[in-house]
């Protein structure tokens, strides 16, 4: 499992693109790590799935009411990333209104959630392999803050725990 100090590795999320601009065409665009991340101060969560309960109710939300807080406390993005594909994560994240607060990043064929050590399988309950629920601080590509959820609940990967963790 990837540690505080080590370099996220190097994959490509996808992003889905409403608006084109800065080299983004609308639909479905790649986010080379570790280019995205190089020079920048990243909070990343990561849920097991796109509109299932927690991740919908609480876990997203929580970042998007804080997005201003983490600005002031110097985080230039906040990512959110989940074994979906870009489709799936772009509609949760119209839905859940995160525009200008959360980048809904897809992790489709748990390339980035495997290459960290931060699987869950939910196979047998119609779920497959799935992202870890956790969150990090990311700073120029390096983990410097890793929560990680021991079982079911949002304990420790919530936004306010990882806001006060960077302030």
């Amino acid at each position: 499992m990837i540690q505080i100090g080590d370099a996220l590795p190097a994959c490509t999320l996808m992003e889905y693109v409403e608006v084109p601009g800065d080299g983004c065409s609308i639909g479905p665009n790649p986010v080379a790590l570790p280019a995205a991340l190089q020079g920048k101060t990243i909070a990343l969560f990561a849920v097991p799935g796109a509109f299932t309960p927690t991740c919908s109710e609480t876990h997203l939300p929580g970042f998007v009411a804080q997005a201003d807080a983490f600005k002031a406390a110097g985080v230039d993005e906040i990512w959110c990333v989940a074994v979906n594909d870009a489709f799936v994560m772009g509609a949760w994240g119209r839905q859940q209104q995160v525009a200008g607060k959360v980048r809904m990043l897809a992790d489709g064929d748990a390339v980035f959630a495997k290459a960290t050590g931060l699987t869950l399988d939910l196979t047998g309950k119609g779920l497959g392999l799935r992202s870890a629920r956790y969150s990090m601080l990311v700073r120029d590509g390096k983990v410097a803050q890793l929560n990680v959820e021991n079982g079911a609940g949002l304990s420790v990967s919530d936004a306010a725990t990882l806001l006060a963790q960077i302030q």
